[in-house]
């Protein structure tokens, strides 16, 4: 399955990611996803589910992967300026370090299904980066794995 790409410039304070395009699968694993498994079985760790945050902020020390796993949102991926994606159960977006995320609005019952690569560790970060957290953004190691679809995956190709 081939994702969409999108490559987003820096927003107002948000960096964002200029080298790695945010992935964008639609209805990635069919009517019943199971993306812990998924997640699990392609070496991204640090499973969680919940929401996303109504406020704009990135991650410096962790690529991240969200699964919609119920409901629907409305997601403005790439800062301030960045573009507002409609999500519902089923969809999957791999976000590189320093890409900027928020929740607009959702159903009463989104939930998504989020993870890391093995070594990477998200912060939770609302301000500019500094020179010393665009430089860690910048030298995180591609996964070795597609969250999803592993070494077949698009985030090979695009990422490498």
């Amino acid at each position: 399955m081939n994702a969409e790409r999108v490559v987003f410039q820096p927003s107002d304070w948000v960096p964002n990611n200029q080298k790695l395009p945010v992935l964008i699968y639609r209805a990635a694993l069919g009517a019943s996803p199971d993306f812990e498994s998924a997640f699990a079985g392609n070496d991204w760790a640090d499973i969680w589910r919940d929401g996303v945050f109504d406020y704009q902020h990135y991650h410096s020390g962790a690529h991240e992967v969200l699964g919609v796993g119920r409901g629907r949102a409305t997601l403005l991926i790439g800062g301030p300026a960045g573009r507002s994606l409609e999500v519902s159960k089923g969809d999957c977006l791999i976000l590189p370090a320093g890409t900027g995320h928020r929740n607009l609005g959702s159903s009463p019952d989104f939930q998504v299904f989020g993870a890391y690569p093995k070594g990477q560790h998200a912060d939770i970060q609302t301000a500019a980066a500094t020179t010393e957290m665009l430089e860690r953004i910048s030298s995180l190691p591609v996964p070795d794995t597609d969250p999803l679809f592993g070494s077949m995956g698009d985030l090979l190709r695009a990422w490498r």
